[in-house]
């Protein structure tokens, strides 16, 4: 046999004898029976969600496939995760429970100021509604018909004055949401900071 040929040969050779030499996996699950079946074919697409072991030849657990989670589970397993990724932003947001206590008190001063103006700016549209309504009594009591850009002016202020209520209304509720947020997120320090509780 000349000598490339049997280079040739002896080539294929080592490259097949490991296959030969390789333990076949044997795979242990439960069927819709309750039977524990092993098998080298694999593990029906059916049962694989249930877990499953791989075995070798000696009957040894290579490896150890877990059922896959029930509904409950997994939503727990999405709430821990969620829980873990607010516990980290937390932490780089907050060093101690006073930088908490800073941070809200700015966000509720900014809401307060916010409203203030908000305030501020009805009473202002009040006053000019009620100047305004009190030209338009004038020209009724005088037998004249209110100008039409009189009552237009009017109602713009009313409008006006409906949407900084809706204003005002809205700034107490994110105040609300404020105060509630910073205090959970105080609970929740103090205890990763294993520091008891104290109002703020």
């Amino acid at each position: 046999m000349p000598a490339p040929l049997l280079t040739r040969c002896t080539l294929l050779c080592s490259l097949l004898l490991p296959l030969s030499g390789v333990a076949a996996e044997l795979y242990r699950y439960v069927d819709d029976k309750g039977v524990t079946v092993l098998s080298r074919q694999g593990v029906p697409p059916e049962f694989i969600g249930r877990g499953y072991e791989v075995l070798n030849d000696q009957g040894r657990v290579l490896r150890v496939i877990p059922p896959a989670p029930t509904p409950e589970e997994f939503a727990r397993m999405q709430a821990d995760k969620a829980r873990a990724s607010n516990d980290a932003q937390l932490l780089r947001l907050y060093t101690n429970l006073d930088d908490v206590d800073r941070a809200r008190e700015r966000k509720l001063a900014e809401l307060d100021s916010v409203t203030s103006v908000a305030r501020g700016n009805l009473q202002s549209v009040r006053t000019q509604q009620a100047n305004l309504q009190s030209q338009a009594a004038d020209h009724e009591r005088a037998g004249r018909q209110v100008p039409a850009h009189l009552l237009a002016q009017i109602n713009n202020l009313k409008e006006e004055q409906q949407r900084l209520q809706r204003d005002i209304a809205r700034y107490k509720e994110t105040r609300s949401q404020a105060e509630a947020g910073f205090a959970a997120d105080r609970a929740r320090l103090a205890e990763l900071f294993g520091e008891p509780q104290r109002k703020p």
